[in-house]
């Protein structure tokens, strides 16, 4: 076991594991910690507790100190310096003549480091505008290529269902969003309808998916051939959630509709794989999906970073 403190240098943002030490840590204090990346202004979200070993991520870093009131000032002072920071680099960007998009300005807490993120569809080549900024801000420059999710994350914002969106109140990471989660939730398959305010597939469509895929695995699909206490019949649609099963019998020429319990269905030949039909507006909706999935692998493997 390992005594932890859980630290967030951003809100919202992923809860970083650091050693506390014998300082005397308590939630909502502001600390300075030890990083890959040098000295880090951080927020206490998770006093001290232990954790199983393989939680951790070795080698641990450590808590250097509790914040002062002097750390604070510094603090606030860079982060007042950041609004003249976007401007500078947006003119120097302009006189470059690069196709990319300034998003935000970052400053170290200390003034050590100006992180500038941006947006672009393809690799810059921004060698020469880092020697600029470096040259005018007199510290290291840092210059990073975010994807449009993490744009929509700075930027702010509402979603569909009239809530903040999930990436500015609480996720701390993106995590991967398919079609086919859409498909099995039952979901139309309606770009609309289930890409968000960045233009990608709703991070909310992975939240159930686990259970839809648990679900899934001991429910008879749509074509199969079922025996219940009404007789034989096939399976026509599936409350997956409620697992509830809805089956269609035949009756001479006519035929007719009927609910049961997954409990009370037994599987007697399963369903035949088949491609799904789609008329030519559904198809046109999927290739759009399809590219909106393609574009979210394209934005992490574009990412990248100059540091100077």
């Amino acid at each position: 076991m390992k005594t932890v403190t859980g630290v967030r240098f951003k809100r919202p943002g992923k809860i970083y594991y650091f050693d506390p030490g014998n300082l005397q840590i308590e939630k909502g204090m502001n600390i300075i910690v030890d990083t890959a990346m040098g000295e880090e202004f951080g927020e206490v979200v998770i006093a001290k507790k232990e954790v199983e070993d393989n939680e951790v991520t070795e080698p641990l870093k450590k808590v250097i100190r509790i914040a002062t009131e002097k750390d604070e000032k510094m603090r606030m002072q860079y982060k007042a310096k950041e609004k003249d920071a976007f401007k500078t680099c947006l003119e120097k960007i302009k006189q470059h003549g690069l196709p990319m998009k300034l998003i935000d300005v970052e400053y170290k807490y200390d003034g050590s480091k100006v992180i500038f993120y941006f947006t672009a569809d393809n690799r810059i080549d921004f060698r020469e505008l880092v020697k600029d900024l470096a040259a005018i801000f007199r510290t290291r420059i840092e210059l990073r290529q975010i994807g449009v999710r993490d744009e929509v994350k700075r930027c702010g914002g509402n979603g569909i269902c009239g809530r903040q969106l999930c990436c500015c109140s609480f996720l701390g990471n993106f995590e991967t969003v398919s079609i086919k989660m859409a498909k099995e939730q039952n979901i139309s398959l309606n770009p609309s309808k289930i890409s968000g305010n960045c233009g990608r597939l709703m991070c909310c469509l992975k939240y159930e998916q686990e259970v839809y895929e648990e679900k899934l695995k001991r429910l008879p699909k749509i074509g199969a051939i079922v025996k219940t206490e009404e007789g034989t019949g096939e399976v026509a649609s599936v409350e997956t959630l409620k697992e509830v099963i809805r089956v269609k019998y035949q009756d001479g020429e006519d035929f007719y509709f009927k609910k049961h319990n997954a409990k009370d269905v037994v599987v007697i030949k399963d369903a035949v794989m088949q491609e799904d039909k789609l008329d030519s507006e559904s198809e046109e909706a999927l290739k759009e999906l399809e590219k909106l999935e393609k574009l979210d692998r394209d934005d992490k493997k574009n990412t990248t970073q100059e540091d100077i």
